[in-house]
C-alpha cells in the first residue's frame, strides 16, 4: 500500500513498492487500486489464500488490463482485498480480514471485489481494478453506493489474473462517478464494437422485477418510472431454471481451473467456498456438457432479446447489503436470491453498468442497465443520461 493511511482495511499490507506510470495520459491525475488477484510487477499476487500469497513469486510483470491503466497515466496506490479464491459474494475474509463498507459500515461490503470496491467509496482510490465472474463487481458496487462496470466477456484481457470459471470471468471496473468509469473503460476496453443508437430501445425486464422486495422494486420504479420501456420475459423457462443453469456451468469451469489447485494444496475451505467445491467435483462430463449447452441456449436467447439496441432497465441485486451480525440463515440465502439475477449478463456474457440508486434502510442500493454485446461504453454514457441526479 502506497498511502499513509487505510481506514477501511480495502489493502492488503503489502511492502509499499512504487510502479511506474505515464506522467500524461487520458488517466494521468487519477490514482487506481488493483484487487489483489491481478499481478502488479514488484508485488506477489494472494488471491485471498494464504497458501497462494506464500507460494507466489515477486512478480515481474503487470498483468496487461492494470498496465493499461498505468499506461494512460493512473497512479498506483496499492492492492486490495478479495474473498478467497474470488469465490464468494460478500467480502468476507477469514484470514485477512473483511474491509468496512464507507456507506454502511454496519454492513457487508460484497465480494469478491471487496477491497476495490471499498477503496474508491472511501475516496481511497479514483478508480479501481476488480473482477466479476458471478457479480463480484456489480454485488459490491451497488452494496458501497458507487458506479462499477462488468464487461462483454472477452472485451478485457485476463492474462495476468487468477481463473476462477473462464467463461464467465471479467475484469472491470469501479468508479465514484459515471463519467470517469467511462474514462477509465475506455482506456481499459477501447472503442466499442457495437455501439448503442442515439435512441436505444428500453426494456423493461418484469420477471427479474418480480423478484425485489418492495422498499427495492420502488426505488428502482423511482429511478426509470419516467422512462417509456417495452415489457419482456428474461428467464425463457423460469428463474430458477436460469440459476440452476449457471451454478451447473460455472461450477463445469470451476472443476476444471481451480479444484485442482484446492485438492492438490489440500487447503483448508472456508463455510461456503467447502460446499461449492464439493458440487463442482460431484459433477459427471454429462452434466457439464448439459449445463454449458443450456447456457449457450440461454446466451442466444437473451442477445437476441436485445438484438443491436436493446436495453435492460435492471436491478443490480434484489436488496440493500445486510448487516454483519446477521443470522446464518440470511448468511446463506442472500446469495442464491442475489444470484437470479446477477446471472444473468454473466450466462450471456453480455455488458452490465451498475450505479448507485438511493438507499433502503440506510444502506445503499443500485440499479443498473444490461445492453449488447460490445456497447460497454455507450452503455457507460447511456447509464450516466439516465442516472438520479448526484449519480452520474
Amino acid at each position: 500500500m502506497l498511502l499513509k493511511n487505510d481506514p477501511y482495511h480495502a489493502f492488503m499490507p503489502y511492502e509499499a513498492i512504487p510502479v511506474a506510470s505515464a506522467s500524461e495520459g487520458p488517466l494521468a491525475g487519477l490514482t487506481v487500486a488493483v484487487k489483489d488477484l491481478f499481478d502488479v510487477a514488484g508485488y506477489r499476487t494472494g488471491s485471498g489464500c494464504p497458501l497462494k500469497l506464500a507460494a507466489s513469486p515477486v512478480m515481474a510483470e503487470t498483468a496487461p488490463a492494470v498496465q493499461r491503466l498505468f499506461d494512460a497515466g493512473a497512479r498506483f496506490v496499492g492492492k486490495t482485498h478479495t474473498d478467497e479464491l474470488a469465490w464468494s459474494l460478500y467480502g468476507l475474509n477469514a484470514h485477512f480480514g473483511t474491509p468496512i463498507n464507507p456507506a454502511a459500515p454496519d454492513r457487508i461490503p460484497g465480494g469478491s471485489s471487496s477491497g476495490s470496491a471499498v477503496a474508491v467509496a472511501g475516496g481511497l482510490a479514483d478508480i479501481a481494478v476488480g473482477s466479476d465472474t458471478g457479480g463480484s463487481i456489480r454485488a459490491p458496487a451497488s452494496f458501497c453506493g458507487i458506479w462499477g462496470l462488468r464487461p462483454s466477456h472477452g472485451r478485457i484481457s485476463l492474462e495476468g489474473a487468477q481463473a476462477l470459471a473462464p467463461s464467465f470471468d471479467t475484469a472491470g471496473l469501479f468508479a465514484r462517478d459515471g463519467a470517469t468509469l467511462h474514462r477509465a473503460a475506455e482506456v481499459m476496453i477501447g472503442p466499442d464494437t457495437a455501439a448503442l443508437p442515439d435512441s436505444p430501445d428500453l426494456l423493461w425486464p418484469e420477471d427479474m422485477h418480480a423478484r425485489l422486495n418492495p422498499e427495492a422494486r420502488s426505488r428502482v420504479d423511482r429511478v426509470f418510472g419516467g422512462l417509456h420501456a417495452r415489457p419482456v420475459t428474461i428467464y425463457p423457462d423460469s428463474a430458477a431454471t436460469a440459476y440452476a443453469c449457471y451454478l451447473g456451468a460455472n461450477g463445469a469451469d470451476c472443476a476444471e481451473t481451480i479444484l485442482p489447485y484446492i485438492r492438490r494444496s489440500r487447503m483448508p475451505l472456508v463455510r461456503g467456498i467447502d460446499s461449492r467445491a464439493d458440487s463442482a467435483e460431484a459433477l459427471t462430463e454429462a452434466q457439464k456438457q448439459d449445463f454449458r449447452a443450456a447456457r449457450a441456449a440461454f446466451r442466444s436467447h437473451l442477445r437476441a432479446l436485445l438484438g443491436a439496441k436493446g436495453v435492460l432497465l435492471a436491478p443490480a441485486v434484489h436488496d440493500a447489503p445486510f448487516r454483519l451480525d446477521a443470522p446464518v440463515e440470511i448468511f446463506d440465502g442472500f446469495r442464491h436470491e442475489a444470484m437470479h439475477l446477477l446471472c444473468v449478463a454473466g450466462m450471456a456474457g453480455l455488458p452490465q453498468v451498475v450505479f448507485p440508486a438511493g438507499q433502503i434502510g440506510g444502506a445503499p442500493y443500485g440499479a443498473s442497465l444490461i445492453g449488447p454485446y460490445g456497447s460497454d461504453l455507450s452503455l457507460i454514457a447511456l447509464a450516466c443520461k439516465l442516472a438520479p441526479k448526484g449519480a452520474a
